[in-house]
């Protein structure tokens, strides 16, 4: 797309992250909503605020600034597809 904005003032960015907490659980376990909550239960995700955040600040950046890729996790993802609860004695 940036390619396809050549010539123009538009700017691209990808906001990429990582576990969110959104209804989408609910529609994977088919209204499970239990089984949905347990995908976070250990794991705090980020929220759709963190993520319009990081969307935000892309948007804000000056006329010149063009934030190309944004990776977005939660402390505790690890991987794609590994995440690793914090202790309760662990820092932050």
């Amino acid at each position: 797309m940036r390619i396809d904005m050549k010539g123009t003032r538009v700017r691209v960015s990808n906001v990429d992250p990582g576990m969110v907490e959104t209804e989408f659980s609910v529609v994977r376990f088919h209204g499970d909503d239990e089984r949905a909550d347990a995908v976070y239960r250990q794991y705090p995700p980020l929220t759709a605020g963190d993520v319009a955040e990081a969307v935000l600040f892309c948007a804000s950046r000056p006329p010149h600034v063009n934030v190309s890729e944004l990776v977005l996790w939660p402390t505790d993802q690890k991987t794609v597809t590994l995440s690793h609860p914090r202790g309760t004695d662990d820092p932050i």
